[in-house]
Protein backbone atom coordinates (compact mmCIF):
# COMPACT_ATOMS: atom_id res chain seq x y z
CA UNK A 1 0.00 0.00 0.00
CA UNK A 2 1.21 3.25 -1.05
CA UNK A 3 2.43 5.97 1.76
CA UNK A 4 -0.16 8.62 2.90
CA UNK A 5 0.26 11.87 1.09
CA UNK A 6 1.30 14.20 4.21
CA UNK A 7 -1.04 17.23 3.67
CA UNK A 8 0.27 21.35 5.08
CA UNK A 9 -2.69 23.11 4.69
CA UNK A 10 -2.16 26.92 4.64
CA UNK A 11 -4.89 29.08 4.57
CA UNK A 12 -5.68 32.73 6.68
CA UNK A 13 -9.07 32.30 7.04
CA UNK A 14 -9.98 29.66 9.34
CA UNK A 15 -13.28 28.99 8.87
CA UNK A 16 -11.77 27.91 4.76
CA UNK A 17 -9.60 26.17 6.09
CA UNK A 18 -11.24 24.24 8.27
CA UNK A 19 -13.65 23.01 5.29
CA UNK A 20 -10.70 22.15 3.07
CA UNK A 21 -9.36 20.29 5.82
CA UNK A 22 -12.83 18.61 6.03
CA UNK A 23 -12.51 17.52 2.38
CA UNK A 24 -8.85 16.35 2.62
CA UNK A 25 -9.51 14.08 5.56
CA UNK A 26 -12.38 12.74 3.30
CA UNK A 27 -10.25 11.85 0.57
CA UNK A 28 -8.20 8.19 0.96
CA UNK A 29 -4.70 8.53 1.36
CA UNK A 30 -4.29 11.58 2.31
CA UNK A 31 -3.25 12.69 6.04
CA UNK A 32 -3.30 16.40 7.11
CA UNK A 33 -0.58 16.69 9.17
CA UNK A 34 -0.48 20.08 10.22
CA UNK A 35 -2.44 23.87 9.09
CA UNK A 36 -1.12 27.02 8.86
CA UNK A 37 -2.58 30.59 8.72
CA UNK A 38 0.65 32.33 7.24
CA UNK A 39 3.70 31.50 5.68
CA UNK A 40 5.93 32.07 8.28
CA UNK A 41 3.52 29.63 10.46
CA UNK A 42 4.13 27.41 7.31
CA UNK A 43 7.80 27.08 7.12
CA UNK A 44 7.94 26.48 10.66
CA UNK A 45 6.04 23.36 10.90
CA UNK A 46 7.40 21.70 8.05
CA UNK A 47 10.10 21.32 10.00
CA UNK A 48 8.15 19.66 12.51
CA UNK A 49 5.30 17.86 10.54
CA UNK A 50 7.31 16.76 7.52
CA UNK A 51 4.54 17.07 4.52
CA UNK A 52 5.32 15.53 1.68
CA UNK A 53 2.89 18.09 -0.15
CA UNK A 54 2.02 21.62 0.63
CA UNK A 55 -1.51 22.93 -0.32
CA UNK A 56 -1.48 26.64 -0.06
CA UNK A 57 -3.15 29.81 -1.09
CA UNK A 58 -1.39 33.04 -2.38
CA UNK A 59 -2.96 35.76 -0.43
CA UNK A 60 -2.15 35.79 2.74
CA UNK A 61 -0.71 37.85 5.78
CA UNK A 62 2.84 38.59 7.02
CA UNK A 63 4.18 36.29 4.39
CA UNK A 64 2.26 35.75 0.93
CA UNK A 65 2.17 31.80 -0.69
CA UNK A 66 4.39 33.03 -3.30
CA UNK A 67 7.15 33.90 -0.77
CA UNK A 68 6.56 30.85 0.92
CA UNK A 69 7.21 28.94 -2.55
CA UNK A 70 10.37 30.32 -3.07
CA UNK A 71 11.40 29.31 0.40
CA UNK A 72 10.07 25.59 0.57
CA UNK A 73 11.89 24.92 -2.96
CA UNK A 74 15.47 26.19 -2.26
CA UNK A 75 14.85 25.40 1.79
CA UNK A 76 13.01 21.54 1.24
CA UNK A 77 13.09 20.74 -2.59
CA UNK A 78 11.55 17.30 -1.64
CA UNK A 79 8.34 18.39 -0.64
CA UNK A 80 5.70 19.74 -3.26
CA UNK A 81 3.68 22.67 -3.29
CA UNK A 82 0.20 22.58 -4.95
CA UNK A 83 -1.04 26.43 -5.32
CA UNK A 84 -4.66 27.19 -5.08
CA UNK A 85 -5.80 30.95 -5.34
CA UNK A 86 -8.51 33.08 -7.27
CA UNK A 87 -5.36 34.81 -9.13
CA UNK A 88 -6.07 33.13 -12.27
CA UNK A 89 -4.29 35.76 -14.88
CA UNK A 90 -1.44 34.41 -16.46
CA UNK A 91 1.05 36.46 -14.81
CA UNK A 92 0.53 34.80 -11.37
CA UNK A 93 0.40 31.48 -13.04
CA UNK A 94 3.34 32.10 -14.95
CA UNK A 95 5.12 33.57 -11.73
CA UNK A 96 4.74 30.58 -9.53
CA UNK A 97 5.51 27.83 -11.74
CA UNK A 98 8.58 29.51 -11.94
CA UNK A 99 8.90 29.72 -8.69
CA UNK A 100 8.55 25.48 -8.55
CA UNK A 101 4.93 25.40 -7.78
CA UNK A 102 4.13 21.69 -8.53
CA UNK A 103 0.58 22.41 -9.59
CA UNK A 104 -2.02 25.12 -9.73
CA UNK A 105 -6.18 25.59 -9.07
CA UNK A 106 -8.74 27.92 -8.73
CA UNK A 107 -10.34 28.41 -6.18
CA UNK A 108 -13.49 27.42 -7.89
CA UNK A 109 -12.67 23.86 -8.61
CA UNK A 110 -14.52 20.92 -7.30
CA UNK A 111 -13.50 18.51 -4.79
CA UNK A 112 -13.22 16.43 -7.19
CA UNK A 113 -10.90 18.11 -9.20
CA UNK A 114 -8.89 18.49 -5.97
CA UNK A 115 -8.46 15.59 -5.11
CA UNK A 116 -7.02 14.88 -8.50
CA UNK A 117 -4.41 17.41 -8.38
CA UNK A 118 -3.33 16.02 -5.09
CA UNK A 119 -2.96 12.51 -7.15
CA UNK A 120 -1.20 13.93 -10.01
CA UNK A 121 1.17 16.34 -7.61
CA UNK A 122 2.05 13.29 -4.90
CA UNK A 123 3.16 11.11 -8.33
CA UNK A 124 5.78 13.70 -8.97
CA UNK A 125 3.78 15.24 -12.03
CA UNK A 126 2.52 18.67 -12.97
CA UNK A 127 -1.55 19.56 -12.57
CA UNK A 128 -3.23 22.54 -13.47
CA UNK A 129 -6.70 22.89 -13.37
CA UNK A 130 -8.47 23.01 -17.24
CA UNK A 131 -8.98 26.79 -16.46
CA UNK A 132 -5.48 27.53 -15.73
CA UNK A 133 -4.61 25.38 -18.78
CA UNK A 134 -7.20 27.89 -21.22
CA UNK A 135 -5.08 30.82 -19.66
CA UNK A 136 -1.72 29.59 -20.40
CA UNK A 137 -2.98 28.66 -23.83
CA UNK A 138 -4.64 32.10 -24.72
CA UNK A 139 -1.55 33.40 -23.52
CA UNK A 140 0.91 31.11 -25.99
CA UNK A 141 -1.41 31.94 -28.90
CA UNK A 142 -1.71 35.45 -28.58
CA UNK A 143 2.02 35.46 -28.25
CA UNK A 144 2.69 33.48 -31.12
CA UNK A 145 0.42 35.46 -33.19
CA UNK A 146 3.20 38.40 -32.40
CA UNK A 147 0.60 40.41 -30.46
CA UNK A 148 3.00 40.10 -27.23
CA UNK A 149 6.89 39.96 -26.98
CA UNK A 150 8.56 38.21 -24.09
CA UNK A 151 9.75 41.26 -23.36
CA UNK A 152 6.71 43.32 -23.13
CA UNK A 153 6.05 39.97 -20.54
CA UNK A 154 8.50 40.90 -18.43
CA UNK A 155 7.74 44.32 -18.12
CA UNK A 156 4.49 43.23 -16.93
CA UNK A 157 5.88 41.21 -14.36
CA UNK A 158 7.72 43.81 -12.03
CA UNK A 159 8.22 41.57 -8.97
CA UNK A 160 10.77 39.69 -10.53
CA UNK A 161 12.88 42.86 -10.39
CA UNK A 162 12.74 42.91 -6.87
CA UNK A 163 15.09 40.91 -4.08
CA UNK A 164 12.96 38.20 -1.61
CA UNK A 165 13.64 40.81 1.13
CA UNK A 166 12.33 43.60 -0.69
CA UNK A 167 9.06 41.67 -1.80
CA UNK A 168 8.61 40.91 1.68
CA UNK A 169 8.82 44.58 3.49
CA UNK A 170 6.52 45.73 1.08
CA UNK A 171 4.03 43.13 2.12
CA UNK A 172 4.68 44.19 5.73
CA UNK A 173 4.10 47.90 4.95
CA UNK A 174 1.23 47.66 2.46
CA UNK A 175 -0.58 45.77 5.85
CA UNK A 176 0.46 48.87 7.27
CA UNK A 177 2.62 47.76 10.03
CA UNK A 178 5.38 50.08 11.05
CA UNK A 179 9.09 49.91 10.48
CA UNK A 180 9.74 49.04 14.46
CA UNK A 181 6.75 45.83 13.65
CA UNK A 182 8.55 44.71 10.86
CA UNK A 183 11.62 44.76 12.25
CA UNK A 184 11.03 42.65 15.02
CA UNK A 185 9.09 40.60 12.98
CA UNK A 186 11.90 39.80 10.90
CA UNK A 187 14.69 40.12 13.34
CA UNK A 188 16.17 42.81 12.09
CA UNK A 189 17.37 46.76 13.19
CA UNK A 190 15.25 49.65 12.72
CA UNK A 191 17.89 51.16 10.37
CA UNK A 192 17.94 48.14 8.58
CA UNK A 193 14.49 48.10 7.70
CA UNK A 194 14.72 51.81 6.78
CA UNK A 195 17.30 51.36 4.44
CA UNK A 196 15.72 47.99 2.57
CA UNK A 197 12.13 49.82 2.24
CA UNK A 198 13.84 53.54 0.80
CA UNK A 199 16.05 51.17 -1.78
CA UNK A 200 12.53 49.50 -2.28
CA UNK A 201 10.59 52.51 -3.02
CA UNK A 202 13.79 53.58 -5.22
CA UNK A 203 13.82 50.46 -7.28
CA UNK A 204 9.49 51.50 -7.76
CA UNK A 205 10.21 54.75 -8.22
CA UNK A 206 7.38 55.00 -5.69
CA UNK A 207 7.67 58.01 -2.85
CA UNK A 208 4.71 57.08 -0.36
CA UNK A 209 2.99 54.77 1.55
CA UNK A 210 0.12 54.79 -0.56
CA UNK A 211 1.60 54.04 -3.55
CA UNK A 212 3.29 50.99 -1.83
CA UNK A 213 -0.22 49.59 -1.05
CA UNK A 214 -1.52 50.48 -4.09
CA UNK A 215 1.04 48.25 -5.94
CA UNK A 216 0.83 45.85 -3.53
CA UNK A 217 -3.10 45.22 -4.03
CA UNK A 218 -2.33 45.87 -7.71
CA UNK A 219 0.08 42.43 -8.25
CA UNK A 220 -1.66 40.31 -5.85
CA UNK A 221 0.91 40.76 -2.78
CA UNK A 222 -1.87 41.50 -0.29
CA UNK A 223 -5.90 41.83 -0.91
CA UNK A 224 -8.26 44.27 0.78
CA UNK A 225 -10.72 42.24 2.90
Amino acid sequence: MAKPVRVLLVENHKLVREGVAGLLRGLPNVEVVAQAADGYEALTLIKESRPTLVLTDIAMPNLNGMEMLARITKEYPEVRVLMISMYTDEEHVRHVLRLGAAGFLSKDSTPAELARAIEVVSQGKVYLSPKITSVLLDDYLSRLQGKRTESALQERSPLVHLTPRQREILQLVAEGRSTKDIAALLKMKVKTVEVHRARLMKRLDIHDTAGLVRYAVRYGIVVLE
